[in-house]
């Protein structure tokens, strides 16, 4: 079984809310994990991301790092085989 989509969050950020709830009324089913509450996953994060800001959402090599929400759709944009596992159809924003 392949295993949930990563969205590494710091509490308390608003582009972090913003981007759950984007997942959320996708039903897209993450695995989230605060920076700020565990050195495991910050050192994980700047591990796949070489950076410290967030939201990063990690699903194997697809990596998107400090997004939007349109940031993150048009890096999918570009991976439609990622859209798809995702259950995120084109016309959605």
């Amino acid at each position: 079984m392949r295993h949930k989509p990563i969205l590494y969050i710091k509490r308390g950020c608003p582009w972090c809310r913003q981007a759950k709830n984007f997942f959320d009324q996708h039903g897209v089913d993450l695995d989230v994990r605060d920076v700020n509450a565990s050195t495991t996953n910050m050192k994980r994060m700047i591990e796949v991301s070489d950076q410290t800001s967030t939201p990063t959402f990690e699903f194997d090599d697809f990596v998107v790092s400090d997004f939007s929400v349109d940031e993150f759709l048009a890096e999918l944009n570009e991976r439609p085989d990622i859209r798809i596992e995702l259950g995120i159809g084109d016309d959605e924003d």
